[in-house]
């Protein structure tokens, strides 16, 4: 008797890689938020607040620093982060 294939329950989770990001503090980074915040913890509602995106798929320029990372670490699911490349 053949094995049954595995359920959804117990199937292997892939892990997400990050995106590797410049080292902190040398240029500017584009945050876009990509799922809502919706459903989610006020805390993180909240960062998403204090980051300045107000709706799904809206785009901010911050200026690199700890304190950011330490933000975009918190909703690293909901957000993704591109740097900002200088122009002329």
């Amino acid at each position: 008797m053949a094995r049954k294939p595995p359920t959804r329950k117990y199937r292997k989770k892939v892990r997400g890689i990050d995106p590797v990001l410049p080292p902190a503090g040398t240029r500017k980074l584009q945050i876009r938020q990509r799922r809502s915040g919706s459903g989610h913890p006020a805390r993180l509602r909240r960062t998403l607040e204090a980051l300045g995106l107000k709706h799904h798929q809206d785009v901010v320029i911050h200026a690199d620093h700890p304190a950011l990372r330490g933000m975009l670490y918190q909703v690293r699911h909901l957000v993704e982060v591109t740097p900002v490349k200088e122009g002329k």
